[in-house]
């Protein structure tokens, strides 16, 4: 077959990539080895939100229902349909994407990619038969995997990756985890909840490291008191997998060997590269290097998504992804990612987006800070969730937002509107004249912006 377009990998990238172009009403097929969503969809963030739900339906009752005037007795759990939930889930949305390359007539394959020769595809399919299909235009989107520790390769029982850690069965008694960003920080609060005993490690001074420093701090606090061991500032010398599961030696404030029956790594990922004898130009880190219209050094491919480096995003990686179908089809003239929300949905859950307090004051801008507790908030108080607070990063002299961060209830869901205000260049004056429903956690950010200059009502 002869297309306008194929896209290699079916991820949030891919997939979007593939749509977009087909209701550009171009003839487009989308090459995935696994299936339809990519890691995404199926290993990533759609799973790990099932199973945090359960996790935190869990906690709630069986720690905090005297709160609410419930009584609860012979509360118990079955880790199988736990995991069977997050599964269905998955393979749900999984189904939804599938709907919808039917629904935009996109022809979707099967099968592993290569770049073998300039203008075509060539597809090695499940069955293990050889397709080749010309193609107008390329783009790659093959994603990345769970970056494995070094002298402890993954083995998919004892030292797992985040994959792994979605189907672990029967559930560990005790876990090490290795990396406390995002997906660190989830799976450790995820099998805390249930009732493994887990030690979280981390090489930098806080978990979370990219978020502000206060959040992190604060986290830490809240996943302290829910009985997770957190070593921040502390690096793993060494580590082994024993009879009984692994032993972990680190060094930090002390030096000290863990064993445990699971280590999950959660170090970072490492890039998923199509294969075929065209070779595509690298950044130093691995990752395929593109210029301003997401264009590699092979003619008529492109590349966006995780496969192209950081922010490793969903959200972002999709947002690339139209971009560059846009651009090389003529549509728009392609942008690069600037602003962008970053999310972990552990409880209490944080989101940010632009500057934390340490890089405005690195970059040398002058500011403000803005900031209201959950703890004032009525809603907050109402639904029982009062821990952490609404930060704003505001630019002086023009109020701009630099800066927003969200630790508490639903932080997730309340980020959009500071990522909106700052596409839309909007300043603290004009988020305190926008009229806030009550009772809502969202008054919290209006407060927030009041608070910077005095004019908070409820502190």
């Amino acid at each position: 077959m002869k297309y306008d377009l194929i896209v290699i990998g079916g991820g949030p990238a891919g997939y979007v990539g593939a749509i977009r172009a087909a209701q550009l009403g171009k003839k487009v097929a989308c090459v995935e080895k696994e299936r339809a969503g990519g890691t995404c969809l199926n290993w990533g963030c759609i799973p790990t939100k099932s199973l945090l739900r359960n996790a935190e339906l869990y906690h709630l009752i069986s720690h905090r229902a005297a709160d609410f005037g419930f009584k609860v007795e012979g509360l118990s759990y079955d880790w199988d349909k736990v995991i069977k939930r997050s599964r269905d889930v998955s393979d749900k949305n999984a189904a939804g994407v599938e709907f919808l390359f039917k629904k935009n007539k996109i022809d979707y394959i099967r099968g592993e990619a290569a770049l073998e020769k300039e203008g075509e595809v060539a597809v090695k399919l499940a069955d293990g038969k050889a397709e080749i299909h010309g193609a107008g235009n390329i783009l790659v989107a093959t994603g990345v995997v769970s970056r494995a520790l070094p002298g402890l390769p993954f083995d998919g029982k004892t030292v797992i990756g985040s994959r792994e850690a979605m189907v672990l069965s029967p559930q560990p008694k005790s876990m090490v985890i290795i990396g406390a960003g995002a997906i660190g920080v989830e799976f450790a609060y995820f099998y805390n909840a249930f009732g493994t005993k887990v030690t979280l490690l981390e090489m930098l001074p806080n978990i979370l490291p990219v978020e502000d420093t206060e959040v992190s701090q604060t986290l830490e606090k809240a996943l302290t008191r829910q009985g997770i061991r957190i070593l921040a500032n502390t690096k793993t010398t060494k580590a082994e997998v024993t009879k009984k599961g692994v032993r972990v030696q680190v060094e930090g404030k002390v030096a000290e060997t863990m064993e445990a029956d699971v280590c999950l790594v959660a170090i970072g990922v490492a890039p998923l590269l199509p294969n075929g004898k065209l070779k595509l130009e690298l950044t130093d880190r691995g990752y395929i290097k593109t210029g301003e219209r997401y264009e590699t050094n092979l003619a008529s491919v492109y590349a966006a998504g995780d496969i192209i480096g950081p922010p490793w995003l969903a959200h972002v990686a999709s947002w690339e992804a139209i971009q560059a179908v846009e651009g090389m089809f003529g549509e728009t003239d392609p942008r690069k990612v600037r602003t962008f929300p970053g999310c972990t949905y552990c409880h209490p859950q944080v989101a940010s987006v632009g500057l934390t307090e340490r890089a405005a004051k690195e970059a040398g801008r002058k500011f403000r800070i803005g900031k209201f507790p959950f703890s004032a908030s009525g809603k907050a108080r109402a639904i029982g969730e009062t821990d952490g607070f609404v930060k704003l990063i505001i630019g002086e002299p023009h109020g701009e937002i630099l800066g927003a961060h969200i630790i508490g209830p639903e932080a997730t869901e309340m980020i959009a509107e500071l990522g909106l205000a700052m596409t839309l260049e909007a300043t603290y004056e004009e988020i305190e004249a926008t009229i806030h429903a009550h009772p809502t956690l969202s008054e919290a950010v209006h407060e927030a912006a009041g608070q910077a200059f005095g004019h908070a009502i409820h502190l």
